[in-house]
């Protein structure tokens, strides 16, 4: 399938539930600092992902990859401090960090396909 819109890319799709699921599980949480900033860190990924593909370059759109990358590892970095301070339950932190290690793994192999493709520029 060829991607033609940021919306057709696998990596973003999970991105986008990732989201769901933050906002979800920190609905009711009273902790408006924690809960900010794991909410801005997993809106960061797809925003990221959306933003790099059209930056109109390979090497523009990896660097956007690897920070959106960055930001999946600071939601699972929180997904521990959540589950430390009573946030997340052990199934709540499971199925979240269990989508970021997904979310990893699809960007890892965006990025590796970029590397070696002539997509753009």
């Amino acid at each position: 399938m060829k991607i033609e819109r940021f919306e057709d890319i696998e990596s973003w799709k999970e991105a986008r539930k990732l989201v769901a699921d933050v906002y979800a599980i920190l609905g009711g949480c009273k902790d408006y600092g924690f809960k900010d900033q794991l909410q801005r860190a997993s809106v960061s990924v797809m925003t990221n992902i959306a933003e790099g593909f059209d930056r109109g370059t390979n090497k523009e759109f990896i660097q956007f990859l690897v920070i959106a990358r960055g930001s999946v590892s600071e939601v699972k970095s929180l997904c521990y401090a959540a589950m430390d301070i009573g946030y997340f339950d052990e199934s709540k932190f499971r199925d979240v960090t269990e989508r970021c290690t997904k979310l990893i793994n699809l960007l890892n192999g965006l990025i590796r396909y970029l590397r070696n493709s002539n997509r753009k520029g």
